[in-house]
């Protein structure tokens, strides 16, 4: 099973404001990101990225996706194809029969997935916006990890999908 982290970033690095603002992804990068879930048919987030996606309304794109939240805390799902599991490992436990499966953040998640080696690939959609403050694209671990570029291609003129390989 291939394990593909994809998320949007400033080229600073960041994921949401501080604030959890995340309105400066563009729809363009929205389309591409729910494609890539609704393709896969899952998508892993945390209880945090979980309570902001379900809040905005494309979040209706991914209705028939398989979403799992990583949590330590309870917290309400609100479909019935929504998971929650308290680690990474129980995540990916959840899709072993899948071909690939989406981590989408947050900075958080995406750290604990990375930390134990648990990605494969990266896809980074580079917006073109750089605030000074925010939430990491992997946030609060400390950790090295090597990567490869498979590809960069163009989502629009001013953004860049970024494709890496996780060296093991």
């Amino acid at each position: 099973m291939r394990k593909i982290l994809y998320m949007a970033v400033t080229p600073n690095g960041f994921i949401a404001k501080t604030d959890d603002d995340t309105s400066w992804i563009s729809k363009d990068e929205w389309k591409s990101y729910s494609q890539f879930c609704r393709n896969a048919g899952n998508l892993i987030v945390g209880r945090r990225t979980y309570n902001i996606l379900t809040k905005q309304p494309e979040f209706l794109d991914l209705k028939n996706v398989k979403v799992v939240v990583v949590s330590h805390q309870e917290i309400e799902l609100i479909a019935p194809n929504h998971y929650l599991v308290h680690s990474p490992e129980e995540a990916i436990d959840l899709f072993k029969d899948e071909k690939e499966v989406i981590i989408g953040g947050g900075g958080k998640t995406n750290a604990s997935f990375l930390e134990k080696n648990l990605i494969d690939e990266i896809y980074l959609d580079v917006e073109p916006i750089i605030f000074s403050e925010g939430i990491s694209l992997f946030h609060d671990m400390k950790f090295e990890t090597g990567l490869e570029l498979i590809e960069i291609k163009n989502i629009t003129k001013d953004e860049l999908q970024l494709h890496y390989k996780v060296l093991k």
